[in-house]
């Protein structure tokens, strides 16, 4: 069973990172201010790749900036790709870069 758990600093940067029986497998790095939550890098440790993690990872900061009134501003290649994919989806939170 996969559980997911943030960890913010004082500075309000940190992960949100997935726990899977007491040992981590994954975590998505963060950083949280004013209004915006933006996402830097998300990482599967390769043993628990292919197994659809990731995207817990992802509903878990969605359903965070939702609940925290967050813009989400997507550096990390793996979750810009996401919301380009499913921009209907994620329009709500989309912080959109110039050009994008």
């Amino acid at each position: 069973m996969e559980e997911v758990v943030l960890r913010l600093n004082q500075k309000n940067h940190g992960a949100f990172y997935l726990m899977q029986n007491g040992e981590q497998v994954g975590e998505m790095v963060i950083g949280v201010n004013d209004k915006n939550l933006t996402v830097y890098h998300t990482e599967i440790m390769p043993q628990a790749e292919g197994h659809g993690l990731a995207v817990k990872l992802l509903d878990a900061m969605v359903a965070y900036a939702r609940e925290h009134h967050l813009m989400v501003i997507p550096l990390c290649a793996y979750v810009h790709a996401q919301f380009k994919k499913h921009p209907d989806t994620y329009a709500d939170i989309w912080q959109k870069q110039t050009g994008e």
